[in-house]
C-alpha cells in the first residue's frame, strides 16, 4: 500500500505558510511538518482548508469539509489526563465519554458548553466502551479484567470475565454486531504493568471473543493477530477489521489492521488491510460509504494522526495532529464530527462523513 512519504512535509509547511498570510496575525508554524506552535485557543483564524488534513487521493473527495481541527480539552495540573482512550458517542445524553486509563476515570465532554466532568470515578481502569443495540453503554474493564453493561437505572451487569474456568487477560475495544452479538479483543495490556492496571499471568491466549444475544461466549478469531485492538464492522457487516498492535511487544511485531470475512456467526479469510509501520494502530471505526477511519501513532510525529482507507485498503488522507491518537468515533447530532482521543487531549472535526456504527 502506499505509505506516507517526504512530499507530505513541503505539503504542510506551505499550507502552514498560507494560513499565516491569510490570517494576517502570524501563526506560528513550528518547526515540523504540522506546527506544534499551532494556537489551541481559537484566538488565531486557521483558514480553510484545514492544513492539518493531507487528502492523498481523490476518491476523498469532499469529506474533509469546511472546519478545522479543534483541541476541545486538554487536562492540566490536577485534572491532567494520563492516557485518553475509549470515546463512545452519548447522543441521548448530549455527551462524549472517555478512558483516562491510568487515573482510574471515566471523563465527560458536554456538547452543549464543553464543560468536562467525571463520569465515572471507579471505572475499573476501563478501555474501550461502546453501545449495544439498546443504547447501553458496554465496557471493557483492564483491571478487573471483564466485561460490562450498565442499566437503564444505572446498574452494571457483567458479560463476561472468564472463558471455560480462566479469568481474561484484559479486554480492550468492542464491536457491535446487527444481530445484538457483542464482539471483543482480549490483548492483555491491562495486566502486564500497574499503569492500566495490575501485574498478573496470562491465562489465555489474545483473541477475539463473540457475546451472543442470550450471553453465550465463544471464541471469534484466535490468530493471525498477535495483540488484537481496536476493531469494527463494515457498514454492511460483512467484514470485521481488527487492529494488531503486536509492534508493542518489541520490532519485526506486527502493525497491520486484519480484515476477516464475516459469514453469519463466523469469521474467515483473514488477510492484512493495511500496514501500519512505523508506529501502529489502535482504534478504527468504519463510515457509512465503507471507508476505515484508523488512528496512528508511535512510529514519531510524522505518524501521529488518523489515516483514512478506502474498502480496497488504498490511502485515502491522513489528518495530522499534535500527539498520538489511540482511538476515534463519530459523534454530533449527525455522527459527522470525528472525536479523537490524543494521548492527553481530545479532539474534534467536523468532516463531510458519517459513522456507521452506534458508537
Amino acid at each position: 500500500m502506499e505509505m506516507m512519504d517526504s512530499s507530505k512535509r513541503g505539503f504542510l509547511r506551505a499550507a502552514a505558510a498560507s494560513v499565516a498570510a491569510a490570517g494576517g496575525a502570524a501563526l506560528a508554524a513550528g518547526t515540523d511538518k504540522f506546527g506544534r506552535d499551532r494556537d489551541w485557543t481559537g484566538k488565531e483564524t486557521v483558514t480553510y482548508p484545514e492544513p492539518a488534513f493531507e487528502v492523498r487521493d481523490r476518491r476523498f473527495g469532499g469529506r474533509q469539509g469546511n472546519a478545522t481541527l479543534q483541541r476541545i480539552w486538554h487536562g492540566m495540573g490536577h485534572d491532567a489526563a494520563l492516557w485518553c482512550e475509549g470515546p463512545v458517542w452519548m447522543g441521548d445524553w448530549g455527551c462524549l465519554l472517555w478512558s483516562d486509563i491510568p487515573n482510574h476515570r471515566v471523563l465527560r465532554w458536554s456538547e452543549d458548553d464543553g464543560h468536562v466532568s467525571v463520569f465515572q470515578p471507579e471505572s475499573g481502569y476501563s478501555n474501550g466502551h461502546s453501545r449495544d443495540l439498546q443504547g447501553r453503554l458496554i465496557a471493557m474493564e483492564h483491571d478487573t479484567r471483564r466485561v460490562r453493561r450498565r442499566e437503564y437505572d444505572g446498574t452494571w451487569t457483567v458479560l463476561c470475565d472468564s472463558f471455560q474456568g480462566r479469568k481474561l487477560n484484559a479486554p480492550n475495544d468492542a464491536a457491535i454486531h446487527q444481530d445484538g452479538s457483542i464482539y471483543f479483543t482480549d490483548p492483555g495490556y491491562g495486566i502486564m504493568g500497574p499503569y492500566e492496571g495490575h501485574k498478573a499471568e496470562f491465562e489465555l491466549p489474545t483473541r477475539v471473543y463473540r457475546i451472543d444475544p442470550a450471553g453465550q461466549v465463544s471464541i471469534a478469531a484466535e490468530g493471525p493477530m498477535r495483540r488484537p485492538n481496536g476493531l469494527c464492522f463494515s457498514p454492511d457487516f460483512k467484514t470485521l477489521y481488527v487492529a494488531d498492535t503486536g509492534a508493542t511487544d518489541g520490532p519485526n511485531n506486527p502493525a497491520n489492521v486484519i480484515a476477516f470475512n464475516v459469514s453469519g456467526t463466523a469469521l474467515s479469510g483473514p488477510r492484512v488491510f493495511a500496514d501500519f509501520a512505523p508506529g501502529f494502530c489502535d482504534g478504527i471505526r468504519c463510515d457509512t460509504e465503507g471507508n476505515v477511519w484508523c488512528s496512528w501513532g508511535w512510529g514519531g510525529p510524522d505518524t501521529n494522526g488518523v489515516r483514512v482507507h478506502h474498502p480496497s485498503g488504498a490511502l485515502l488522507a491522513f489528518l495530522h495532529t499534535p500527539e498520538v491518537i489511540s482511538n476515534l468515533t463519530f459523534g454530533g447530532t449527525k455522527r459527522n464530527r470525528l472525536f479523537m482521543t490524543g494521548s492527553t487531549s481530545i479532539y474534534a472535526l467536523y468532516v463531510n462523513a458519517v459513522g456507521a456504527a452506534l458508537g
